[in-house]
């Protein structure tokens, strides 16, 4: 399996976890918002503080993001792009959102697929700082319920990163955070055998991987990528799981699809919801 050298040592557990309960809804993020303000104040209404979300369609301008590159010192393993910003509205095809909390305050990791204003495809990380609402943007969400998400100094890969907390108690839904090295499905596959869950389903989505190869031939080979997921559903037999993603990588390459099951190891991190199904 591939693997990338990360500068800080490996961490336990590799997978990190907090259970709680979980709740889906769906709003829209009207014009004139803030993209970081508006997810925040949706989830407020509907009693959450954290959680995952599913972006479609709709646009955005202002508009800023980085796309992922390669390191500029040994302190990482891959890096970020200067900052884009491009003109006009740009439509968004779709994309995954973990909000959480950072240094007390509302926060996102947001990673999509979009359309510029001419004619670009592309994609990257959203920075929440510069985001605006210009056309409506539908949202599917899960609000989480004794778990979370808080940004917090990762020493394996020296970013600061969402990572679980809370949790400890019963409920249906995991808040997650897969470490580096390891392959994405199937860990998620044990995760679900030590947890006696036979299936799950994902929600939200967003990190990296080692590259991609894709269940229909296709490959990746620049291991520097952001991805998200548009669906997922994990089977602890292994028969059933299924991984599609949108991702960009370094050359700012865009692809997306469903990933071949047993090849497709973590980057950097990856942050998700589970609901155990059965």
């Amino acid at each position: 399996m591939r693997r990338i050298q990360q500068p800080g040592p490996a961490l336990q557990p590799r997978i990190q976890s907090a259970q709680g309960e979980g709740r889906a809804f769906r709003f829209t993020l009207p014009p004139g918002e803030a993209l970081l303000a508006g997810a925040a104040a949706a989830f407020a209404r509907e009693g959450f503080g954290s959680g995952v979300l599913r972006l479609r369609g709709g646009g955005f301008g202002p508009f800023a993001y980085v796309q992922p590159s390669l390191p500029v010192s040994p302190r990482n393993a891959a890096y970020y792009s200067d900052v884009f910003r491009p003109a006009g509205t740009t439509r968004l095809d779709q994309g995954a959102m973990t909000l959480g909390h950072r240094d007390g305050a509302p926060f996102f990791h947001c990673h999509a697929l979009w359309t510029e204003a001419d004619g670009r495809l592309s994609g990257g990380h959203i920075l929440p700082e510069e985001c605006q609402v210009a056309l409506p943007v539908e949202v599917e969400a899960v609000g989480l319920g004794g778990a979370g998400f808080i940004g917090e100094d990762d020493a394996e890969t020296n970013f600061r990163l969402f990572q679980p907390s809370g949790g400890g108690g019963e409920g249906r839904f995991f808040a997650l955070r897969m470490r580096p090295n390891q392959e994405f499905g199937q860990a998620l596959e044990g995760f679900c055998r030590e947890q006696g869950i036979a299936r799950a389903k994902l929600h939200g989505g967003v990190g990296s991987t080692i590259g991609a190869r894709y269940a229909d031939g296709r490959v990746v080979q620049n291991y520097a990528t952001e991805m998200f997921l548009t669906a997922g559903e994990i089977d602890a037999a292994g028969d059933g799981t299924s991984l599609d993603i949108g991702l960009v990588d370094y050359t700012g390459a865009v692809s997306s699809g469903r990933l071949l099951p047993g090849d497709n190891p973590v980057l950097m991190t990856m942050e998700l919801v589970l609901e155990a199904l059965v």
